[in-house]
């Protein structure tokens, strides 16, 4: 039996493995679970487990969560605060640790779980794209693994040799038989639209995605395509991957998740319907699969299966990110923290649609930091930028 702990067990991808766990009991154990203030789901899931250990980032959030776990009798101990669940990603009796904490936030807790030594599935990119040689380096010192619960390098890593599998970021993809990596995208629920149009877009039509159930910064990523570009980014680290060796195309179905060409002209692809639960289980359970509970793919039904070049004129966000990755760490840092900025003001309807890549371009544009050498400065870069872009944003109150 496997011991885990959810690091954002509230949102989108830990709800989906609470479903996996609840579907699989003499599998999956929940040591402990971490939120940031939603007491009513934490309370349902504290119910369903009682995990020894939960953390909620919000003080106040955790005195409520205290007080309804005492009235229910429920014994599992409530701590709060940043460094409480960095401590519970590190838990000596964790197995793996789901990192699924959305945004910066989330990097501290999964650095702790690599620095313990432990299996970390990766759902929390920001980590690895802002700290990407750092954290490489740390999975290597640790003995620390990773398997990726992004759908996208999900279906690549299910695709790849063993080797590679036990191996990531380490070896030479074209030594080991692949040309390249293929990333898909659906393109987001914009993608139809003339770029003209874009600027009157609201917040709750970018959050209506045609085929996948996110949470709002994400369904906002993927409406600019920001999302492929961190994906992208996150791609280059996960497989040790040249420019030369990844690929992005835009695929609306959401069928085929990504692929890997092989050095013999083959292509080899991981299909299913678009559900986060089938890319989760198979981390989770991994080398072996389980069911998932998601529905099964029917081929018979499959009218078509698109797939298109990238318009970065209509998407410039995508390659912005591209172009940031190229020109190192600190960009990748300054671009991250913009874009968390932009997309929560453009969420709160406080700047338009077409201004989230305007402000994530002059921001990047506009500083100057040197590579960072450890944690700290990451964290500093990231601070100064989020300061930076809010003062922009308030320069352009409308």
């Amino acid at each position: 039996m496997k011991k885990i702990t959810i690091l954002g067990s509230t949102g989108s991808i830990g709800n989906n493995t609470i479903s996996i766990i609840k579907k699989h009991p003499d599998l999956f154990k929940i040591i402990a679970l971490v939120a940031n203030k939603n007491v009513s789901i934490m309370l349902e899931q504290c119910k369903c487990f009682s995990p020894n250990w939960v953390a909620m980032k919000n003080e106040k959030s955790a005195d409520i969560l205290r007080i309804k776990l005492k009235e229910k009798k429920i014994k599992t101990q409530v701590l709060s605060g940043k460094k409480a669940i960095c401590a519970l990603a590190a838990l000596e009796e964790n197995d793996c640790v789901v990192s699924a904490i959305v945004g910066m936030a989330g990097l501290l807790p999964t650095l702790s779980a690599i620095y313990a030594g432990k299996t970390i599935l990766l759902a929390n990119k920001e980590s690895l794209i802002t700290c990407g040689y750092i954290f490489m380096n740390a999975l290597s010192s640790h003995k620390a693994k990773i398997i990726p619960i992004d759908s996208e390098h999900n279906a690549i890593f299910q695709v790849l040799p063993q080797f590679l599998q036990n191996n990531l970021g380490k070896v030479n993809l074209k030594k080991n038989g692949v040309k390249s990596i293929i990333l898909t995208g659906s393109g987001g629920p914009l993608y139809n639209l003339k770029k003209k149009d874009l600027r009157f877009v609201t917040p709750k039509q970018t959050c209506i995605h045609p085929n996948w159930s996110m949470g709002k910064k994400i369904s906002v990523d993927s409406s600019t395509m920001m999302n492929k570009g961190l994906e992208y980014a996150e791609a280059r680290w996960l497989f040790n991957a040249s420019a030369n060796e990844i690929d992005i195309v835009i695929h609306p179905q959401s069928i085929v998740h990504s692929m890997v060409e092989y050095i013999d002209g083959s292509v080899l692809a991981q299909l299913s319907l678009p559900d986060m639960k089938v890319a989760i289980s198979y981390a989770m359970a991994f080398p072996k699969r389980i069911v998932s509970g998601s529905n099964f793919l029917n081929l018979k039904k499959l009218k078509n299966l698109n797939f298109f070049e990238p318009d970065f004129l209509q998407f410039p966000c995508l390659k912005l990110a591209i172009d940031a990755f190229s020109s190192g760490q600190s960009a990748m840092t300054v671009l991250n923290a913009a874009n968390e900025v932009s997309v929560s003001a453009f969420l709160s309807s406080r700047i338009k649609f077409n201004e989230i890549f305007q402000i994530n371009s002059d921001i990047l544009m506009s500083s100057s930091f040197l590579e960072p050498t450890s944690v700290e400065e990451i964290l500093e870069i990231d601070k100064k930028t989020r300061i930076k872009t809010e003062k922009k944003i308030l320069s352009l109150a409308h």
